[in-house]
């Protein structure tokens, strides 16, 4: 049978395309979403970052032509919250490998920008690491990404999270992007009013197990979160990182 769907040209999700639709879309940009599998709290699913990349991902898709999102990995780095049940994790040797396959087919299949967007703590190193060792192997790439949090305070008014900045994993800022992004997913009636904050030197990286920070799945203050203050936040970042992507798009490969 015939179809008459138009090929797609931007928000389009890879698993979803075929040969066809693929080289008509003239895809020149993939977003790659990273995640993990671990606890949140009782609040939040155990998929939350991945789903949080993946739904920015895909909204920053709709504004960057030519870009398709690929599906998030679902599983991370995430041994340090091992303690909760249940975390499902990879390794950071298999983490580093997984990312660096990923960016390399990418490449490999023509694609020249690559983007990734990052939910989750214990990816940071191994996508930074793999992406230094892609365009090393490739000069030519233009791979760049960020982890979403990152931009918020600088992006975002300064008293929109009430809270420790909005910091924690399951907290305030994570648990108001997820009533913005799946407000089907957040149970937000099991959220506790004092949540727990670490006390962490901000000049300093310390290396921690999650039971050090807290007993429970999460950090923060996640009973302060609002749909709101993730709309804004979802808003700030999907601009800030399409207006990126589009902009460096158009500068690929050494200037020497």
């Amino acid at each position: 049978m015939k179809s008459d769907h138009t090929p797609p040209t931007s928000a389009a999700q890879y698993e979803l395309l075929n040969s066809r639709t693929l080289v008509a879309g003239a895809f020149d940009t993939a977003i790659v979403p990273l995640g993990s599998c671990e606890s949140h709290g009782a609040h939040l699913p155990f998929g939350m970052d991945a789903l949080t990349a993946h739904a920015l991902a895909l909204r920053v898709g709709k504004l960057v032509s030519n870009s398709f999102v690929l599906p998030p990995t679902f599983f991370g780095m995430s041994q340090h919250y091992r303690h909760q049940a249940l975390s499902v994790s990879l390794s950071t040797d298999t983490t580093l490998a997984l990312f660096r396959d990923i960016f390399r087919s990418l490449f490999q299949g023509g694609i020249k920008n690559i983007f990734i967007l990052n939910g989750h703590d214990g990816n940071i190193p191994c996508w930074e690491l793999a992406a230094r060792d892609i365009k090393v192997e490739y000069p030519e790439i233009n791979i760049a990404g960020v982890d979403w949090w990152v931009p918020i305070s600088v992006l975002c008014p300064p008293d929109l999270l009430e809270v420790w900045s909005g910091w924690g994993h399951g907290g305030e800022a994570e648990t108001s992007m997820g009533l913005e992004l799946f407000e089907e997913w957040v149970d937000i009636g099991q959220t506790t009013t004092e949540g727990a904050i670490p006390k962490v030197d901000n000049l300093i990286k310390q290396i921690w197990l999650f039971q050090e920070l807290t007993q429970s799945g999460s950090t923060g203050a996640p009973a302060s979160a609002t749909r709101e203050k993730g709309r804004i936040m979802a808003a700030a970042v999907v601009q800030y990182v399409a207006d990126y992507i589009n902009r460096q798009r158009e500068h690929i490969g050494p200037s020497y």
